[in-house]
């Protein structure tokens, strides 16, 4: 069962992202190369086992530059807190699972 929804294969992420007006949306930004990403994922994947539910977007990096470059995503791993079309935080330092639950929780994210 994979965990995280997969934005892989949409053409337009910040298009279909922008409806969501009402809730945030937490989009993962990762390349398949790097290592400190796998191990965001694995953060990323307790925190949805913990809460019992998908919470996260999943975008490959290098499918979607004009994307990256639209929200001046300055690295990977990053997770986007977003509300509608804009971004609240950007998130670069995976810390912890705590760490990230912490974060979610700023947003009463549940």
């Amino acid at each position: 069962m994979k965990v995280i929804k997969e934005m892989m294969k949409m053409d337009q992420p910040l298009q279909i992202l922008q409806h969501n007006t009402i809730t945030y949306s937490m989009v993962y930004i990762y390349s398949p190369f790097c290592g400190t990403c796998h191990v965001a994922r694995k953060i990323l994947d307790t925190i949805e086992v913990l809460y019992e539910k998908e919470m996260f977007y999943e975008l490959n990096a290098p499918y979607h530059q004009t994307f990256l470059h639209t929200l001046q995503v300055e690295s990977v791993p990053c997770l986007l807190i977003m509300k509608g079309p804009s971004v609240k935080e950007k998130i670069y330092a995976f810390h912890s699972v705590p760490f990230i639950q912490n974060k979610l929780q700023q947003y009463d994210i549940k």
